[in-house]
């Protein structure tokens, strides 16, 4: 490695929780992961964002948003800028794959969010992934790197810029509520491939080395450690567990044993 990458474990609740409840439960999976050596970031829905800042307060622990549009303010209902999130959100999830699949999301116009993030200060948490039948057809790493360079010329970015706030997070769509999964070593493939094609489309070997992995594919307490053994993943972009307390506390424990090790290692 050329610098020891944080370890993030980012919660994604998607559209569960509401204003009432969203405060209590970001309060206790903020206590039952204490751990000062993981980044961890719950990233609710927008109508939550305010309570959960609040609770949120004085635990270390960031808040940030689902989605984001792409453009800085206009006649867009229903939509949310990036300036619109100052002040409630820092980190913001960026091309999900759920929303590829039903906003139609393109890389080109994920790109554009991506610049938006950046722009606004919000640390985006940029989703790739591939489909199961492109993963059949030997087709993964090809696909995964022409979603990031798409993204990153649509974003107007280059030579790295944005290098430092920037973390990406391989979303095998296959193994999302799909019953199968994926091994660590898939995603360290994957991990080394995006790296690779950051560096393809223009980024120093240095700044695409610094960039933080995730893994996002139906990640639980049991399964996180066969990722985090991966030295090529740093973290973990978690759904249906996040709204766990107890699963939230197994997988930033293992997170933060991993965080150690690294540590350590790099003495």
């Amino acid at each position: 490695m050329v610098a020891m990458r944080p370890i993030i474990i980012a919660a994604n609740w998607k559209m569960n929780s509401t204003p009432a409840d969203a405060g209590t439960l970001a309060a206790t999976i903020a206590a039952a992961t204490n751990a000062a050596d993981v980044v961890r970031v719950i990233c609710p829905p927008y109508v939550c964002l305010a309570p959960v800042r609040e609770a949120l307060a004085a635990t270390g622990v960031a808040v940030g948003a689902q989605n984001v549009h792409d453009k800085a303010a206009g006649a867009y209902t229903g939509e949310i800028s990036a300036a619109m999130l100052a002040g409630l959100a820092d980190w913001c999830i960026v091309g999900h794959s759920e929303r590829r699949r039903d906003q139609c999301e393109t890389d080109e116009l994920i790109g554009r969010k991506l610049a938006r993030c950046l722009e606004s200060g919000l640390r985006p948490i940029w989703c790739v992934g591939e489909q199961l039948e492109e993963r059949e057809a030997g087709r993964a790493e090809a696909v995964v790197r022409a979603q990031v360079a798409r993204a990153l010329s649509a974003s107007g970015l280059g030579g790295g810029e944005g290098a430092a706030s920037i973390v990406i997070a391989y979303e095998p769509v296959w193994a999302i509520g799909t019953g199968r999964t994926a091994r660590g070593a898939d995603a360290a493939t994957m991990a080394e491939a995006i790296r690779g094609a950051l560096q393809e489309s223009g980024w120093a070997h240095d700044a695409a080395e610094r960039v933080p992995v995730l893994y996002g594919g139906s990640v639980t307490a049991a399964s996180i450690a066969e990722f985090l053994a991966e030295p090529a993943i740093d973290g973990a972009l978690v759904g249906g567990a996040s709204l766990k307390p107890d699963e939230m506390a197994g997988i930033v424990a293992r997170a933060a044993a991993t965080a150690a090790a690294r540590r350590a290692a790099a003495r």
